[in-house]
C-alpha cells in the first residue's frame, strides 16, 4: 500500500488530552522575509539591465553600468540547454553560464527541500501569491475547480515541460553551441527584455487575463502552465524531507488542508509526496496540535510526539539559511572559477544589443 495511505484519527476523548500548540508558528513570517528580499534582488538587477540594455543602444553614451550576469537566470530553457552541453561535454558553457549555474542551484534545491524555490524564491510564484490573496479580498473568495477539471488542467505544465525536454533532448553538443552564438543566442536575455518594453495588445491581453485567473484561482500559473515548476516537481520526488502529519499528535481540526495553496489532503496523508508540494509550509503553521505537522526528514522512534521530531524537523530559519547559503554559494563559486559571465567583447555587445529586436530564432529562419 502507498505510504501516503489515509490514517486514522482520534476518538474525540483522546483529543481533548492531546497538547496544543502554545507559541505561534512564525514559519510564513520568514518565508515572506525571502520572497521579498529575493524580489527586491531581482528589480535591482532588472533595473540594472535595463540601463546597461539602454546604455548599448546608445552606443556607450549615458549611465555606464555593468552587464549583471544574475539576469540569466530568467532564461531557464538556455539553463536547460546549458546544463545538457556540460553533461555531454564536461565543459562549462561560455554563453549564459550563469543560467546555467542558477539552474542547477535550484535543481538542488528541489532534492534536498521539495519545491522551496517556487514559494521561497521564485518572483513570479510571490507576484501569483500575492494575486490570490488580493483576489479574496476583492471578490471575497478564491474559486475551487472540480476535481474532473483540475487534475486535467495540472497536466498542461508537464505537456509543456516534455516539448522542452523533447526539443532539447534531440539537440547535439554541438547544435547547442551554435545555437547559443547565434546573435538570438548571444541576447536571448535582451530579446526577453524586449518582449515587454514592446508588448503587443494580444500579449497584453493574454498576461492580463492570466493576472484575472490568478486573482481567482490559487497560483493559477504554477498550478497549471509552468514547466519550470513541473520539472523542479518531479525532481522533489528525491528530497529526503517532506511534510509529515503525526497520527498521534494530530487533533483532525482539517486546518491544514483548508490552508494548502495546492489543495492538498493533508490532514488525511501519513507525509506529502505530491510533485504540488511547494515547501511553503503553510499547512505547518496552521495546525493547532503541538507536533502534529512537521517539515522534516522520517522520525526516530520515541515515548511522545516531541521527542519523536526532535533533531529531524527544520524549522523555518533552517529552510531560509539552506537555501540562500545554496543560492550564495553557487553563486560564490561560479565567480571565483570564472565561469559566471558570458565574456564577450564591450563593442561586440553594443551591436548585438542595438540590433536585438532584428535578430531571429534560428529556426525560424
Amino acid at each position: 500500500m502507498n505510504m501516503e495511505t489515509i490514517a486514522p484519527t482520534h476518538n474525540q476523548e483522546d483529543r481533548k488530552k492531546l497538547v496544543r500548540r502554545t507559541s505561534p508558528d512564525g514559519s510564513q513570517r520568514v518565508r515572506r522575509v525571502v520572497q521579498w528580499l529575493f524580489v527586491a534582488l531581482n528589480g535591482w538587477l532588472g533595473i540594472q539591465f535595463l540601463l546597461w540594455v539602454r546604455y548599448c543602444e546608445r552606443g556607450g553614451s549615458g549611465l555606464s553600468v555593468s552587464r549583471p550576469a544574475g539576469a540569466e537566470g530568467w532564461l531557464p530553457i538556455a539553463g536547460l540547454m546549458n546544463t545538457k552541453y556540460l553533461l555531454m561535454t564536461g565543459h562549462v558553457p561560455e554563453v549564459h553560464p550563469a543560467a546555467m549555474v542558477l539552474f542547477i542551484a535550484f535543481l538542488i534545491m528541489s532534492v534536498l527541500l521539495k519545491k522551496a524555490f517556487c514559494s521561497w524564491l521564485c518572483p513570479v510564484g510571490t507576484l501569483s501569491e500575492n494575486l490570490w490573496k488580493l483576489g479574496r479580498r476583492v471578490f471575497g473568495r478564491n474559486l475551487h475547480p472540480p476535481k474532473w477539471l483540475d487534475m486535467p488542467l495540472r497536466g498542461l505544465k508537464y505537456l509543456l515541460l516534455g516539448f522542452f525536454v523533447f526539443l532539447i533532448g534531440t539537440m547535439s553538443a554541438e547544435a547547442i553551441h551554435d545555437f547559443m552564438s547565434t546573435p538570438y543566442g548571444l541576447v536571448a536575455d535582451v530579446k526577453m527584455l524586449n518582449f515587454f518594453r514592446d508588448i503587443g495588445q494580444t500579449a497584453a491581453i493574454v498576461i492580463g487575463l492570466l493576472v484575472l485567473l490568478s486573482m481567482l484561482i490559487q497560483n493559477f500559473w504554477c498550478r497549471y502552465l509552468c514547466p519550470y515548476g513541473a520539472l523542479l516537481g518531479i525532481t522533489s520526488l528525491l528530497s529526503p524531507v517532506k511534510i509529515r502529519r503525526d497520527v498521534e499528535a494530530c487533533i483532525g481540526c482539517g486546518k491544514c488542508a483548508r490552508a494548502c495553496p495546492s489543495s492538498l489532503a493533508v490532514d488525511q496523508l501519513v507525509q506529502i509526496r505530491s510533485v504540488e508540494c511547494t515547501a511553503c509550509m503553510a499547512c505547518v503553521a496552521s495546525c493547532p496540535a503541538e507536533g502534529a505537522l512537521q517539515f522534516s526528514l522520517v522520525p526516530r522512534k520515541a515515548a511522545t510526539p516531541a521527542e519523536r521530531w526532535r533533531r529531524r524537523t527544520l524549522s523555518p530559519v533552517a529552510v531560509a539559511a539552506v537555501i540562500v547559503f545554496l543560492f550564495l554559494g553557487m553563486v560564490a563559486a561560479a565567480k571565483a572559477s570564472g565561469h559566471w559571465q558570458t565574456d564577450l567583447p564591450k563593442e561586440m555587445y553594443m551591436d548585438l544589443v542595438s540590433h536585438a529586436r532584428e535578430a531571429s530564432h534560428p529556426g525560424l529562419e
